[in-house]
């Protein structure tokens, strides 16, 4: 089964050519879709060389948010498996195999193991794990892949989403019958963000992102675990995580898509 890498990229210069680099030794049959996002640096530049000396990376360009771009990918790539990564990760050189062989056990979603690299502190954080019908659904589009039936059937990526465009195309998968299957050995490294303000700037995100999940599916609290939740470590930072999530969580209930 042909898998189709859909990467939906934005100011990526530091990061997109390790990505592509660890991309290209994959097992094959295997085509990358890189869709920018209307970048202001040299992302695009730095794309065209790897187009011009593999004939399965090709570049497409349209703006808009993560949903809105990557459902382009989507439209555009050819493969019977669709996988996602982010523009600032790197694939391990056995990522692509093991994700088919998962979804070739019969499995319509497989995520794989993130390994996240930056400062320690922010290393540790734990991920807030959200779960429906005895899947979690808050694993990150940074490392999964899926049938393409599944998403086509989902009704692919919600464009309204800022954030957590990914949870919400989780949710919806597994409302169609599919489950997630988790492979370890799929492994992609993550970098983590460099600065406190994108830090910051995450974390607020994040929260208007799981806002927008309760406008949209409505009250979610009985999905998050209590127990797991409270065996998370508590530390400054992960009590700062959870202060600026809240506020983009309230901002975007008072404000809407207008939230600073």
């Amino acid at each position: 089964m042909m898998v189709s890498v859909v990467l939906n990229v934005m100011n990526e210069e530091k990061n997109i050519a390790d990505l592509l680099d660890s991309l290209v030794i994959q097992e094959q049959p295997m085509e990358v879709v890189v869709v920018d996002a209307a970048s202001k640096d040299r992302t695009r530049e730095i794309v065209q060389k790897y187009v011009e000396r593999y004939p399965f990376i090709s570049l497409h360009v349209k703006s808009g948010r993560r949903g809105e771009s990557t459902n382009y990918g989507v439209e555009k790539a050819k493969g019977d498996i669709l996988a996602f990564i982010g523009g600032d990760c790197l694939a391990n050189p056995f990522w692509i195999r093991e994700l088919r062989k998962t979804i070739m056990d019969g499995n319509g979603v497989v995520v794989g193991k993130t390994i996240t690299i930056g400062l320690d502190a922010w290393v540790d954080l734990d991920r807030v794990e959200l779960f429906y019908r005895g899947n979690d659904i808050s694993w990150p589009s940074c490392n999964e892949a899926f049938k393409r039936e599944a998403v086509i059937q989902a009704g692919m990526f919600d464009p309204w989403f800022i954030t957590a465009e990914d949870i919400d195309l989780n949710m919806r998968v597994v409302e169609k019958g599919f489950n997630i299957a988790y492979n370890e050995n799929a492994i992609v490294y993550h970098r983590h963000k460099s600065t406190i303000y994108r830090f910051f700037r995450q974390a607020f995100w994040n929260g208007a992102g799981r806002k927008q999940l309760t406008m949209k599916h409505g009250r979610l609290w009985t999905s998050y675990d209590p127990l797991r939740m409270f065996k998370q470590k508590t530390t400054f930072w992960s009590l700062t995580r959870l202060s600026v999530a809240m506020m983009g969580y309230v901002a975007f209930k008072l404000f809407g898509d207008r939230a600073p």
